[in-house]
């Protein structure tokens, strides 16, 4: 596991399994950021935008390809390196996945003629894609975002979610996931959890209670609590915590605010109740998280 905050940006990245990786990008800033890493031509690149937009830039800034949100890019040219240059717009989340060619012929190596890049007369040719983010694939990315389980079993939770959100991106057969959140059979209740998401986190200093958002949004508060925890795998204000954790955790980071004032930026108004909570998610006071990224 890789985790790093740069001068452009911030973004995690997975290893998985050998020759398959997973990179998350958050940008909550009003900047740009803008993320750079090299990829092997040998490489199938699968890129999801979850919210705001993106551009990949390729040869040198003469040619950028946006993703937009809610939308998916698949790229593999195996005549041409194409290193991973992405600039992520002001408050926008993405994930990609990259996997080798090699293990990605041995998933699908008794299926080749279900996909179409792997049919015979398309081997050896560069391959672009894009397409919509079906809702059952915004679960599994939106849960890749918010991983909130022990940290042991972090390597093998994205494994089984990167392998769940590829057989979604192939899948022919319509969604999957009706069955087991009826919620989800019905868009507009699929967008007002997602508007629901949105509103915690822009009021994050001083959020609506459950009540409150429920009305806000018009959504029953038994189908928002529900839903909410199917679609983000977490109850609201468990979420909203973790969230705001997280922004705490980056803010501390770029050593531009005092403990007090990033307490104040994520809703404690006092500095006690922000190190008590930062110490519960995080194991440290802000304070002793401070001292350990200046060693």
């Amino acid at each position: 596991m890789e985790e790093k905050n740069v001068a452009e940006g911030y973004y995690e990245e997975l290893v998985v399994s050998e020759g398959f990786h997973v990179l998350k990008f958050n940008n909550d800033s009003a900047e740009n950021q803008v993320f750079k890493r090299e990829i092997s031509a040998s490489y199938l690149q699968f890129h999801y935008c979850i919210k705001g937009s993106a551009n990949f830039v390729f040869n040198e800034g003469n040619y950028a390809l946006p993703i937009s949100e809610e939308s998916a890019l698949l790229l593999y040219n195996p005549e041409k390196e194409l290193p991973l240059n992405l600039t992520l717009f002001p408050k926008s989340w993405a994930v990609s996945l990259l996997i080798s060619i090699e293990k990605f012929h041995r998933l699908f190596s008794t299926e080749a003629d279900f996909i179409t890049f792997l049919k015979d007369e398309n081997k050896g040719r560069k391959y672009y894609k894009d397409s919509a983010i079906s809702p059952s694939m915004a679960i599994v990315l939106n849960q890749m975002m918010n991983f909130n389980l022990h940290p042991m079993v972090k390597p093998l939770y994205y494994q089984a979610k990167a392998y769940e959100l590829l057989s979604l991106y192939f899948n022919k057969t319509g969604e999957v996931d009706v069955e087991q959140c009826p919620y989800l059979a019905d868009e507009e209740n699929v967008a007002k959890l997602k508007r629901a998401k949105d509103i915690i986190i822009a009021r994050m200093a001083e959020p609506p209670t459950l009540q409150e958002l429920s009305e806000e949004i018009q959504l029953p508060l038994n189908k928002l609590k529900e839903g909410f925890k199917q679609v983000y795998g977490d109850s609201v204000f468990s979420f909203l915590f973790d969230y705001k954790m997280e922004v705490a955790r980056q803010l501390l980071a770029t050593g531009d605010h005092n403990v007090n004032e990033v307490g104040l930026k994520v809703g404690y108004s006092t500095a006690s109740h922000f190190i008590a909570a930062f110490k519960k998610k995080y194991g440290t006071t802000p304070k002793k998280y401070l001292m350990a990224l200046s060693k």
